[in-house]
């Protein structure tokens, strides 16, 4: 092995280089994703905003994710992670920038609902980093990407609030949010001018159809059109969050043009899908080109119960040590974070665990852990230590966030050439696990709150008793027909 095949996170050559610019381009996306939470009084003060009005810019953050991931993941896989990341950090610098100058409630969350789509990026650099790496190595590598990407949200709650003091004055959150922006369009130029979808040499596979996920069998079919309606479901949610019924919003003739419009847009994908596959139902696919839809399915669920409910719980841990123990904000926030800290070392953690012990057995026992977590953190109440609660979020996050690492060291090994919409559908359906345990969070009490995460995970445990062990080889077709099979497992 030469030294430039060598894993060395020191060095800034060949394959490595990509994982560190891919895990940058993620950082600075996740970082413009979450600028809002720290700077939320400010903002709220600055505008004039009510309690109900932020929390529903909160939501709002999130809602647009949900679509854009699967779209982004369609888009990364037609024209490589290159070109579509390069655009998605230029694009979305522009509603960073309008809900810095924003001053009223609509034109904030207008800018904060297409912000969403920067939370779409993760994607992006899945399908990058598994073109440059081994499968012996692609956990650890997804790991690292993942891991210190989603750091952009912690380093952001650090250091904005000092950035907006620097600048000083009612309209220093404006500046904070603005340096973000800026970042994301700056590194938009740099990311270009120094990646490659493929090492040099190697073929980038792309799908036959953008319009829709290939399957390759008459009950995978259905199966896709089934693990389809939660997205839409979650997307209904939010829509009668913002209703009446929830935070007004919305009126009910709005909010029923939505629900129209989500019913609408599924029956449309129907068709999309039905284009693309509608062959499985003339003649079987060949043996060499299967594959089995129960591996995504399987995934969505784990990254529902992993990432979905390390979305919820980074927004609501600081309210739940102040209210608890009586904390202040700022020193509720600081014991919060630890939860967050985590991610350096647990999904770069999870995902070598996934490279040497093997995909499925790494995440049985990571599903386990993480239901006994949130179990254990529905115990926590005001009659504990701090430090001994501060211990059980940490013990639980190290579980949740190794989860999530050990799910994308698979995503990569179903079918190479769809690997963006395969980690699309995945990391929507994370999104699609924060809005339902958010809705949960509002309708009961903290410890009910994390009884229902556990649950979930038990569900995701059972499921993964269904996925099979990823081995062998997936076979491509190169553009002059002839076949190149791509190794997932050790021979």
């Amino acid at each position: 092995m030469s030294s430039a095949d060598k894993f060395n996170l020191f060095s800034f050559t060949g394959k490595m280089k990509i994982l560190h610019l891919s895990w940058m381009a993620f950082f600075i996306t996740f970082a413009v994703w979450f600028n809002f939470a720290p700077l939320l009084i400010a903002v709220k003060e600055s505008l004039g905003l009510t309690t109900a009005e932020i929390k529903t810019l909160l939501i709002l953050n999130v809602a647009f994710t949900i679509p854009a991931r699967v779209l982004i993941g369609m888009l990364t896989d037609k024209y490589g992670p290159r070109i579509v990341y390069s655009a998605l950090l230029a694009v979305c610098s522009i509603p960073c920038f309008m809900f810095a100058v924003s001053d009223s409630f609509v034109q904030a969350a207008i800018a904060r609902f297409a912000l969403g789509f920067i939370g779409a990026g993760f994607v992006i650099g899945i399908r990058l980093v598994s073109e440059w790496f081994p499968h012996n190595e692609l956990g650890t590598a997804e790991g690292i990407y993942g891991g210190w990407g989603n750091f952009g949200s912690a380093a952001a709650a650090f250091t904005l609030p000092t950035v907006a003091l620097m600048f000083g004055g009612d309209d220093g959150w404006r500046y904070a949010m603005g340096v973000t922006g800026a970042m994301s369009l700056a590194f938009a130029f740099i990311f270009y001018a120094n990646v490659s979808d493929t090492p040099k040499g190697s073929t980038y596979f792309r799908p036959k159809n953008l319009g829709a996920m290939e399957v390759t069998s008459k009950g995978d079919f259905f199966f896709l059109l089934f693990m389809k309606i939660p997205m839409y479901a979650a997307l209904a949610l939010l829509a009668w969050k913002l209703s009446p019924a929830g935070v007004s919003m919305l009126s009910d003739f709005v909010v029923n043009g939505i629900y129209a419009g989500l019913t609408a847009l599924y029956f449309y994908e129907v068709s999309q899908v039905w284009k693309v596959n509608k062959n499985v139902f003339v003649e079987p696919v060949p043996e060499i080109h299967q594959y089995k839809f129960k591996q995504v399915a399987v995934l969505n669920v784990l990254y529902f119960a992993t990432f979905g409910s390390e979305l919820a719980v980074i927004s609501m841990l600081p309210l739940f040590f102040s209210d608890t123990f009586e904390l202040t904000p700022v020193m509720a926030g600081m014991v919060a974070s630890a939860y967050a800290f985590m991610n350096l070392m647990s999904r770069p953690g999870g995902g070598w665990l996934s490279d040497k012990f093997g995909r499925k057995p790494t995440l049985l026992i990571l599903t386990a852990g993480l239901a006994m977590g949130y179990f254990l953190m529905g115990q926590v109440d005001s009659s504990w230590a701090l430090w001994l609660a501060v211990v059980a979020a940490m013990a639980c996050s190290f579980f949740v966030q190794a989860g999530e690492g050990a799910v994308f060291a698979a995503v990569p090994l179903i079918k190479r050439r769809m690997t963006g919409q395969i980690a699309g559908m995945t990391g929507a359906y994370g999104n699609v696990g924060a809005v339902v345990y958010l809705t949960v969070l509002s309708m009961v009490d903290y410890s009910t709150f994390f009884y229902v995460i556990a649950a979930t995970a038990v569900g995701g445990f059972i499921t993964l008793l269904f996925m099979s062990e990823p081995s062998g080889q997936i076979a491509e077709v190169n553009e002059d027909g002839s076949v190149e099979l791509i190794d997932v497992a050790k021979a």
